[in-house]
Formats: structure tokens, C-alpha cells, sequence
């Protein structure tokens, strides 16, 4: 089986163009290309001295790819039976790299709506924990993500940046260590969002305001306030990926 990931090979020792490594880069084509159906479950990889050969780079870059993806869960590799692509089921999808790369190949509607349904679950009782628990400095350090929010918009790297630290604010303002582990997906979940709302079309929608009523709720310390707050931007939020996905 041949591995087609639809980019031209890179010469050894290189990088991307983003400076990424060439493993890296090597296990992100192969996991688009597994996420998206072209590597289906139960599918061989080549070896790796077919794919090293095939891709121009060393043995040892395809090594260190497959062990990448082997630890998220998308593939096995047994020394009889060789590299195979593993049912989804056994992917580890809340991974932000497996997140990240879900979103390039092109998520289903069921997918991201189950990631919205994460964030419910899981954002309005941080935010009621994080108005009564956060400090002065992490309230200093939440008005700052909102200061940039409002500066730069969500349309700007800048902003989606700023919005990204809103929220692992968040969870860092709850003083839990089992939330606050939830953090890179959460945070993954909201860029890897608002980047797909705007594949096709500019925001139609400007979720500022909804950012703002959450951190003052956090500024008052009233915790009901701050998780309906908490809700209401993740709904809103949702409303819009949908009316985007069926354009």
C-alpha cells in the first residue's frame, strides 16, 4: 500500500516551511490522511523501508512518525502483522494534536457538535468554580485576554490567540488539577472551532459581548451568573458552526 498524503516529499534534514520537523510533519500527513478515510481501519502501512524510500527521508523519521501516531492510538505496530490503522474508537481524540488534525481533515458534524457537548458539560461548572476561587492576578490576567479579544477580533491570529488564554485561564482560575489537565483540549477545541466557522466565510457574528459578560461575572465572584454566562457563549458559539457547516 502505497502512502499518499498528497504533499511532495521533503528532503531529509529539512523542515517545513513553518519550521516544523520532518517526522512531525510525516505523522501529521499520515493522521489526516487515516482521519480522513484514504488509510481506513484495519489498513497496512507500508514498512518502513518502502515508505522511507518513497517519502526521500530516513528510516529513522518514519520511526519516530509511526511511534507519534502509535501513541495517540491510530495505529499498532506488531512485528509479524506490521504498521495497521486502528478503528476510531481507539483514537485518542480529545489528544490536541489528534483534535488539530481532525479539524484539517475535515470533521463530521456529529464530531464537533459532541466536542460542543464536552464544553458544556465541562466549561460553566469552571466557570462557577472560577468565580468564587480566582485571584486578583488571574482576574488581571482574564481582563487582559479581554482587552486583546476586543483589540484584535476573532478574524486576527491575535485574537484567536487571546481567546485561546481566556479560556485556559479559566480552568486555571478553578484550582482543580483534574480540570485544569483538560486544558490544551478545551483550548485546541475553541481555535480548532472558531478556524473552521471561518473556512468558507468571515464571522457573521461577533462573540465579544458573551466574553465579556462571562468575565464580569468572574470579577462579581457570582458563580450562577458566571456559568449561565459560560453557557450561553458556548451555545451561541455552537449556533453559529452549525448555520456555517450547512452553507
Amino acid at each position: 500500500m502505497a502512502i499518499a498524503t498528497g504533499r511532495a516529499p521533503t528532503p531529509e534534514g529539512a523542515s517545513s516551511p513553518a519550521g516544523e520537523l520532518i517526522h512531525n510533519r510525516i505523522a501529521r500527513d499520515l493522521a489526516i490522511d487515516i482521519i480522513s478515510g484514504r488509510h481506513p481501519s484495519g489498513a497496512v502501512l507500508p514498512n518502513e523501508v518502502e515508505a522511507s524510500a518513497e517519502l526521500g527521508i530516513s528510516r529513522t523519521a518514519y520511526r519516530e512518525a509511526i511511534r507519534i501516531l502509535a501513541a495517540k492510538g491510530l495505529v499498532a505496530s506488531r512485528p509479524k502483522s506490521g504498521t495497521t490503522v486502528c478503528p476510531n474508537n481507539e483514537w485518542n481524540i480529545l489528544d490536541p494534536d489528534v483534535l488539530g488534525w481532525t479539524f484539517e481533515a475535515g470533521p463530521t458534524e456529529d464530531f464537533v457538535l459532541s466536542l460542543f457537548e464536552l464544553r458544556r458539560i465541562v466549561e460553566p461548572a469552571a466557570a462557577a468554580l472560577a468565580a468564587e476561587r480566582r485571584t486578583s492576578e488571574q482576574l488581571g490576567q482574564l481582563g487582559h485576554a479581554i482587552e486583546e479579544i476586543k483589540r484584535f477580533g476573532f478574524e486576527r491570529r491575535e485574537g484567536q490567540l487571546a481567546d485561546r488564554r481566556f479560556h485556559a485561564l479559566l480552568l486555571a482560575a478553578t484550582g482543580n488539577p483534574a480540570v485544569i489537565a483538560l486544558t490544551r483540549t478545551i483550548s485546541t477545541a475553541v481555535e480548532a472551532s472558531t478556524l473552521f466557522k471561518q473556512r468558507k466565510r468571515r464571522l457573521s457574528r461577533d462573540a465579544t459581548p458573551e466574553h465579556q459578560a462571562l468575565f464580569a461575572a468572574i470579577a462579581d465572584r457570582d458563580s450562577e451568573r458566571a456559568r449561565a454566562a459560560s453557557l450561553e457563549l458556548i451555545d451561541l458559539a455552537m449556533e453559529d458552526l452549525r448555520r456555517g457547516m450547512a452553507d
